[in-house]
């Protein structure tokens, strides 16, 4: 311990440039997403709107076959997944497309799968796209206001400008470190998806005020052991927070919350770096700078 504190003492200044990067290259990976997609995310039938619609089979599919299919007669972008039981038992596969009347997907499936579907082995949800659209901008707003809220929270509680501002960007990294890498692995957000980043708002703030208060409010021990008091309760959080996400993820059957579990996954991977990291050194950084003059 006491080779990493030395080494962490003479060079947390120096690790500070990690997250600068990772926070350049999160905007421009989102940028040039954007740029591509005219949105910062792919949005599922949820929040651009469209046919969610679940077809139940003993047999089991070829989901690629059936994507490409319906692509060709819809002409439109589809998503089809098989589903399965977590001993691999087939259940059927699901069917997301915008723009598209249920009934004509209802005839089209029927015609080539040869099969008669009804309510017992078809079940489909519809979002109007102005419905999806309006509740996506919602949810937008929703973050810039929690964002807000936040920075007047940890401004009333701290009275210090410094740590009130390491706080928050180290939330805004956890935010737009997530949505790269949302966007890396292709990953489509649904109305829950946004719910799961609002979540990873709170709990970012929840670790950064931890460590912010130990760092900055209690003056027993060094800085050094300060940092370490907090990460290792955080830490600890975090890991259990990883645990039960990958648990989830695995044995989920809903894509819904397979989708939060692996947004909320990866939101706490970036936290780690955006707390113990940037956060950390920007605080050992303005202390250091207050105790000396």
């Amino acid at each position: 311990m006491g080779k990493i504190e030395e080494f962490y003492n003479k060079r947390y200044k120096l690790l500070l440039i990690a997250p600068l990067i990772i926070i350049i290259l999160s905007f421009a990976i989102i940028g040039n997403f954007k740029a591509k997609n005219g949105d910062y995310v792919e949005k599922d039938v949820s929040l651009k709107g469209g046919v969610s619609a679940t077809v139940y089979l003993q047999e089991r599919v070829n989901s690629e076959e059936v994507n490409n299919f319906l692509g060709k007669e819809l002409n439109e972008e589809v998503f089809v997944r098989n589903l399965a039981t977590i001993e691999d038992v087939n259940q059927g596969f699901l069917v997301e497309v915008s723009n598209v009347d249920s009934e004509k997907l209802e005839k089209i499936l029927e015609e080539y799968l040869k099969v008669d579907l009804n309510d017992e082995n078809f079940f489909v949800e519809e979002t109007g796209s102005k419905l999806g659209e309006d509740f996506y901008k919602q949810m937008v707003r929703a973050i810039l206001i929690a964002f807000v809220l936040m920075g007047i929270t940890v401004f009333i509680i701290f009275r210090k400008i410094v740590p009130s501002i390491a706080v928050i960007l180290s939330a805004l990294m956890n935010l737009i470190g997530t949505v790269a890498l949302i966007d890396i692995f292709g990953i489509k957000v649904s109305a829950a998806g946004v719910s799961a980043l609002l979540l990873l708002i709170g709990y970012s703030v929840d670790t950064d005020i931890l460590l912010t208060t130990r760092m900055i409010k209690r003056k027993e021990g060094s800085i050094w052991n300060r940092i370490v008091s907090s990460a290792k309760t955080g830490l600890t959080m975090t890991a259990a927070a990883l645990g039960a996400m990958g648990i989830g993820y695995i044995f989920a059957q809903s894509i819904v919350l397979k989708q939060m579990f692996s947004i909320i996954f990866l939101g706490l991977l970036v936290d780690v770096i955006a707390t113990y990291i940037m956060n950390a050194g920007l605080l050992k950084w303005y202390l250091e700078k207050k105790e000396n003059g």
